[in-house]
């Protein structure tokens, strides 16, 4: 393989020629490991690469062609079509009649539909070529059975601080960037957060900067100069980001819609990943609405899915919309306070035995030793209840770990809970 110019990208300069050149990955590349014996096998096989941005998806699969002197044909699953599928077939079929193999790698594979991914099938079933798939998605849900049936699944993971500082010093070792100072090398893995296209790309940014002003080092002071307030407030490890995620959270938690777009727009503009908001609100759904309004969780979900179908701009829409939703809905946390509780006491107390009549009797003996005697099924009670039946440990006290708030959806849940109680169900 030819090394590039001078003038081709830094992310294209670095890219790894050999897999001992690969930064991070070493669960799946290391020697011994699955995707090392898979390189080593001769035999190239379909697979789907699952991770993070900037984890190394298209490198490992230039590689994989690499080592079997394969054909590389990459589609992009965004940009792509039928057509491109139609072409990557013919391409291989002329390979073929060549005697050398193709592997065709798709970009973000879950971008295609079920028709489009169900177009390679055949030609993967016949050997035709080897196909590659890159996705950030989870492969259970957004590949087709069959496709993902005839594909080893390898997870990728973000790349460690050490693994960024690799790719640090082998950008400095070609002379790409000048020397960096230990603060400002601090704030650009942090910035990077696992996602080495994204170190490239800022680097690259640096190093055309520092030519230009004729710099010999990077400070963090003309770092920030260089790359704008964004990082100074989203800073990983600044005090800034989570005084700001707390302001979000809290607002939402005030009820007060308002102010919750205010802080999620000041923490789109400063920078932050709109994922990590996403992670954040499918939580908040969790403990502060709770079953007040079960329907939260699902539309927290929902927005945080559509977003990585239409990414930015247009998913941020989805996500507003899920927070607003949030911030005005009944809340209560008291699943949150009823799982805490649970945890706590757990912790504390002994291992008690579960009860012979809540055991499992799958075989005679178990039945002889009278497991699952004396247990009375719900279904045949009146009611759907059995009034006076204990499922806590002989001799424990039963808590009342759940306690629903009179908001929303639990002032109905509160009182079934009231129903039941008086029904009889002993309290310890």
């Amino acid at each position: 393989m030819s090394t590039p110019s001078t003038h081709a990208p830094l992310a294209e300069r670095l890219r790894p020629r050999t897999l001992g050149e690969v930064i991070g990955q070493q669960h799946l590349l290391g020697e011994g490991m699955s995707l090392r014996i898979a390189f080593e096998s001769g035999q190239p096989h379909s697979c789907i690469l699952w991770g993070p941005p900037g984890t190394g998806k298209t490198t490992i699969a230039r590689l994989m062609a690499d080592a079997f002197d394969a054909q590389f044909i990459t589609i992009s699953a965004v940009l792509g079509g039928v057509k491109d599928i139609r072409e990557a077939v013919e391409q291989a079929q002329v390979a073929q009649g060549h005697g050398r193999r193709t592997i065709v790698f798709v970009d973000e594979v879950h971008r295609f539909n079920k028709s489009q991914q169900d177009a390679f099938l055949p030609h993967v079933e016949s050997g035709l070529f080897t196909f590659i798939g890159a996705t950030t998605e989870n492969p259970s849900f957004e590949v087709n059975s069959a496709l993902l049936s005839r594909a080893a699944v390898y997870v990728l993971q973000p790349l460690t601080e050490d693994d960024l500082k690799q790719i640090v010093q082998r950008a400095q070792a070609i002379d790409a960037v000048p020397p960096i100072e230990e603060k400002a090398l601090h704030r650009l893995i942090g910035y990077a957060d696992g996602d080495a296209r994204r170190l490239l790309n800022t680097l690259e940014t640096l190093a055309v900067a520092a030519t230009k002003e004729k710099r010999e080092a990077v400070t963090d002071e003309w770092l920030l100069k260089v790359l704008g307030e964004r990082m100074r407030r989203y800073d990983k490890g600044g005090e800034q980001f989570y005084d700001t995620i707390s302001a979000l959270h809290k607002s939402m938690r005030g009820s007060d819609p308002d102010a919750t777009l205010y802080w999620f727009v000041r923490m789109l503009d400063g920078g932050v990943d709109p994922r990590y908001v996403a992670r954040r609100m499918i939580r908040m759904a969790v403990e502060d609405v709770g079953l007040a309004d079960p329907r939260a969780l699902r539309i927290a979900l929902d927005a945080a899915d559509v977003y990585e179908r239409l990414g930015s701009p247009e998913g941020e829409l989805a996500l507003a919309e899920a927070l607003v939703y949030l911030a005005v809905a009944p809340k209560s946390n008291a699943v949150y306070v009823a799982y805490n509780e649970a945890k706590a006491l757990v912790r504390k107390d002994g291992t008690r035995p579960v009860p012979l009549h809540l055991r499992n009797a799958p075989t005679q003996l178990m039945k002889d030793l009278a497991y699952g005697k004396g247990y009375r099924y719900a279904h045949d009670e009146e009611g759907g209840f059995a009034a006076g039946e204990n499922y806590f440990p002989e001799g424990m006290k039963a808590p009342q770990f759940y306690r629903p708030v009179e908001r929303g959806l639990e002032i109905r849940i509160a009182e079934k809970l009231r129903e039941l109680r008086a029904l009889g169900r002993p309290q310890g």
